[in-house]
């Protein structure tokens, strides 16, 4: 049976197939249309019970939040495909502290300037232009000192601390006029050239084209 990723076009599938890309998996991806409620329908829900997305459906194996799915794999196919993992316990340490980095400091401020820039026009919904002002001054000097002192956030290596953050950097850059907040930074900005011209992403893209 193959693998199958349920979630939209847009958002954390993206960081999902990423991950399955470069670790050589094949898949099948099934759409599910947040703004038309889908996720909240009751199939869905068998999948997973919150309601959000994403979750995969491997043969009787079902598995939701998108950086748990990325490490299940990573680790399941640690001898296939990229390495996004680490060689020793010190990368891999790394590697755990930037997913988390990611989750908690990182994706937040950016999500509310998706919501507030782009969700919300769409929606019929004003703005905040105070939560768009301060997520735009959280956290990214924080990379720039990193960065300065490796090539990739866990090293000088590609890894899931990487590749996690590909989504909502890409809205950053693309859709939500604040590429300046990577551009100003030089070591960022030579990160995200790194990573979003991996073949794995430019994959993505053409999979999905971002319809937000």
């Amino acid at each position: 049976m193959v693998l199958k990723v349920y979630g939209p076009d847009y958002d954390c599938p993206k960081r999902v197939i990423a991950c399955l890309i470069e670790k050589e998996i094949e898949f099948e991806a099934v759409h599910i249309d947040g703004f038309k409620g889908e996720h909240k329908q009751s199939e869905y829900l068998k999948l997973q019970p919150f309601g959000l997305l994403t979750v995969i459906q491997d043969g009787d194996y079902t598995l939701y939040e998108s950086r748990a799915i990325i490490r299940y794999y990573a680790e399941k196919f640690k001898n296939q495909g990229t390495d996004l993992l680490g060689k020793t316990i010190e990368e891999k340490g790394l590697v755990e502290q930037w997913l988390e980095v990611e989750a908690h400091n990182f994706n937040p401020p950016i999500f509310n300037l998706v919501m507030n820039i782009l969700v919300s026009p769409l929606l019929g919904l004003p703005s905040d232009p105070k939560v768009i002002k301060e997520s735009e001054e959280k956290g990214v000097d924080i990379y720039e000192e990193g960065l300065s002192k490796t090539k990739y956030l866990a090293g000088d290596f590609f890894s899931l601390a990487d590749l996690s953050h590909l989504p909502f950097t890409h809205y950053l850059m693309n859709q939500l006029g604040k590429e300046k907040m990577v551009r100003e930074r030089k070591h960022v900005s030579d990160w995200w050239d790194h990573i979003s011209n991996r073949p794995s992403w430019k994959k993505v893209l053409q999979i999905y084209k971002y319809p937000m």
